[in-house]
């Protein structure tokens, strides 16, 4: 059995080795039961990990000139620019 320590606002960190083998990440969800002095905590709802690539095309923007290349946009010329006005 591991120990952790209750801090001022009642939080506890999840040692890494317990958190890595029941998949506890950001934003997964714990239930808590209290049975006299026994509480028992479980895994409600886990989150599914997902790949950088699964998003790709999700957000479209119209080409509307070729200004707005990224590609083609010159840093020190936009700021010379803004200099001036």
């Amino acid at each position: 059995m591991q120990t952790v320590t209750v801090s001022d606002k009642g939080q506890v960190v999840i040692p890494a080795a317990i958190r890595r083998s029941l998949g506890i990440r950001p934003g997964v969800k714990l239930g808590f039961e209290v049975d006299g002095a026994v509480m028992r905590v479980s895994v409600q709802q886990a989150v599914t990990a997902s790949e950088v690539a699964s998003g790709y095309g999700m957000l479209k923007a119209k080409r509307t000139s070729k200004e707005r290349d990224l590609m083609a946009f010159d840093v020190a010329a936009a700021m010379r620019q803004a200099a001036k006005k």
